[in-house]
């Protein structure tokens, strides 16, 4: 049984990790923090209920903040024009 959760626990994290790679910020925290969020509201509450909801909000929370983030900081990587000549 141990065996199977940890097997378990690698795949995931495997599936997990190669999915984010081609995603945008804003769509990588909305992952996280979802993850977070359902883990949280498990947690707290005890049921499925809880996680799901917990889930949502964890979201909608990882997304604003991963594109504010962004945002912020795009100011600062070499080579960014505001008028992108081509």
């Amino acid at each position: 049984m141990k065996n199977y959760i940890k097997v378990s626990l690698l795949s995931i994290g495997l599936v997990t990790s190669t999915a984010l790679v081609s995603c945008t910020p804003g769509e990588r925290g909305a992952v996280t923090g979802g993850a977070i969020g359902a883990g949280a509201g498990a947690l707290i509450t005890g049921g499925t209920g809880g996680a799901l909801v917990g889930g949502a909000v964890g979201a909608l929370a990882g997304s604003e903040i991963s594109k504010k983030r962004a945002a912020r900081n795009r100011g600062y990587h070499r080579g960014y024009h505001r008028h992108r000549h081509y």
